[in-house]
C-alpha cells in the first residue's frame, strides 16, 4: 500500500523522499481511522445488542458487569489488535508499532480487570454474608497486584527485555516497595484480622472519639473505613487503626434487642427524713407502693417488738425513710413500664453521696434499640420520676439560679 501511494505521489511530481514520508503518514491515518471505525461499529452495534440481551435476562450478575462498564472497556482491545496486525505495512517501524500496540493492549487489559473486580464486589454485596465478610480490601490488593504486573510488562516491552528479568530485580528493591506500599500492607493485614475475628462489618454502629466518629459503617476497604456520623457527615479512618487502637462497637446491643438506661438523679440531702404516720398514710394511697408500705410497717413493727425497742424516739429501732420509699416506688414503676425488659437487670440503686447530693441511679433495658424510640422511653421515665419527687417530700438538687436569688429578695 505504501509503495502504491508513493508511486502515485511521485507521478504528481513530488520528490521520492517527500512522497515516502507523506505515504507513511497517510497510511498511518488510514490505519487509525480503520481502528476507530471498527471500535465505533463494535460499540454502537455489537455492544448495544449485547446490552439488550443482558437487560432481558433474569440474571443479575451480568447487569452488574454492564453497570461497571466491563464490556465497554473490553472493546478497546480491538483497536490494539488492528494496529498490531497491520504493523507489517510499515517495515521500518513495525517493531515499535507492535510494541506500542502491545502496551496499549496491556493497559486496556489491566483496566478491564480493574472494572471486573468492581463488578465482582457489587455481585458479592448482594449476598447477606457481605455485611460480615466484606471483600473490597482483598480486591484492592488484587488490583494493586494487577497494576504492578501491568507496569512491569509494559516496561519490559518498551525496553525489549523479559518481564522475568525485571521481576528478579524487584527482589533487590523489596525494602523500597515495602516503604511505598506500607499503608497497603498494613490495611491488608488489618482487613484479614477484622474479617477473621468478626470485629467490624458494614452497618455496625461504632464510636471512635479520637477520630470524631460516631455512626454507622458505610464501607470497609483496603486503606480506609468510611463511617457516616449521626449528623450525616462522613469520617474516614485508616483500616489498620481498628487493630492498633480501641473502638466501641454497638452491634451486641443492637442484636440483643434492648438498650441500657443508666442515669441518675441527685436528691438534696437535707430533704431526707424518717417517715411519720401522716407521710405513711399519704404514701399508702400510691398504688405501686401500697402493698410495700403495708408489708414494711408489719415487718418493722414485729422487729421493734421482738427487740423491745423504745419507739418514743425515732432514733431507736427501724423506720421507713422517704428516700427508701421513693426508691421502692421507682422500682415498681419500672417493673410495670411496658417499654422495659423484665427479664434483664432492672434496679434502682443509691450511689455514694457527692457535693451534689445523693445519686439515685436507674439501671434498666428498653425493648427498643432505635435511637429515637430509646430516647423517647428514657425521657418519659425521667419526666415522671422528676415530677413525683416532691410527693415523697424530697427535693432534686440544683445549684442556685437567678430565679432563686430573685425569690430570696
Amino acid at each position: 500500500m505504501i509503495k502504491t501511494i508513493n508511486d502515485y505521489m511521485i507521478s504528481f511530481g513530488l520528490s521520492e523522499g517527500i512522497s515516502l514520508h507523506l505515504s507513511n503518514v497517510i497510511n498511518a491515518i488510514i490505519i487509525i481511522l480503520f481502528g476507530v471505525l471498527i471500535y465505533l461499529i463494535t460499540k454502537n452495534i455489537i455492544l448495544r445488542i449485547l446490552e439488550k440481551i443482558i437487560l432481558k435476562s433474569k440474571a443479575k450478575w451480568d447487569d452488574l458487569l454492564l453497570k461497571n462498564k466491563v464490556f465497554e472497556r473490553t472493546i478497546h482491545i480491538i483497536p490494539a489488535f488492528v494496529i498490531y496486525a497491520i504493523a507489517p505495512i510499515f517495515p521500518a517501524y513495525q517493531d515499535w508499532i507492535q510494541r506500542i500496540a502491545y502496551c496499549y493492549f496491556v493497559i486496556v487489559l489491566v483496566l478491564v480487570i480493574n472494572k471486573l473486580f468492581d463488578a465482582v464486589n457489587d455481585i458479592y454485596n448482594n449476598f447477606e454474608v457481605s455485611r460480615e465478610r466484606p471483600i473490597k480490601g482483598f480486591l484492592q490488593v488484587l488490583k494493586i497486584f494487577a497494576f504492578t504486573i501491568g507496569i512491569i510488562v509494559i516496561v519490559a516491552a518498551l525496553i525489549d527485555r523479559s518481564p522475568l528479568l525485571l521481576l528478579s530485580g524487584i527482589g533487590a528493591a523489596t525494602a523500597v516497595l515495602l516503604l511505598i506500599f506500607q499503608n497497603s500492607i498494613l490495611g491488608f493485614v488489618a482487613s484479614i484480622q477484622l474479617a477473621s475475628n468478626n470485629m467490624l462489618k458494614i452497618g455496625d454502629w461504632i464510636e471512635m472519639p479520637q477520630y470524631g466518629a460516631d455512626g454507622d459503617v458505610l464501607e470497609i476497604s483496603l486503606h480506609a473505613v468510611k463511617i457516616q456520623n449521626w449528623d450525616k457527615s462522613i469520617t474516614t479512618i485508616p483500616t489498620y487503626a481498628f487493630i492498633s487502637e480501641s473502638f466501641k462497637n454497638w452491634r451486641g446491643m443492637q442484636e440483643s434487642g434492648g438498650r441500657r438506661i443508666k442515669r441518675a438523679i441527685y436528691i438534696d440531702t437535707t430533704s431526707i427524713k424518717i417517715c411519720d404516720e401522716e407521710m405513711l398514710e399519704r404514701y399508702s394511697k400510691i398504688q405501686y407502693i401500697e402493698k410495700y408500705i403495708e408489708d414494711k410497717k408489719k415487718e418493722i413493727m414485729e422487729y421493734n417488738n421482738i427487740n423491745d425497742i423504745d419507739t418514743s424516739s425515732i432514733v431507736n429501732g427501724r423506720h421507713l425513710t422517704n428516700i427508701g420509699t421513693f426508691r421502692a416506688y421507682v422500682v415498681n414503676y419500672l417493673k410495670n413500664h411496658p417499654e422495659l425488659h423484665k427479664d434483664r437487670t432492672l434496679m434502682v440503686r443509691q450511689l455514694n453521696p457527692t457535693e451534689k447530693g445523693i445519686p439515685i441511679e436507674i439501671y434498666a433495658f428498653t425493648k427498643t434499640t432505635v435511637w429515637i424510640n430509646y430516647e423517647a422511653v428514657q425521657s418519659d421515665i425521667f419526666d415522671h420520676i422528676l415530677a413525683i419527687v416532691p410527693e415523697f417530700d424530697l427535693r432534686v438538687f440544683q445549684n442556685l439560679t437567678g430565679y432563686d436569688f430573685r425569690k430570696l429578695q
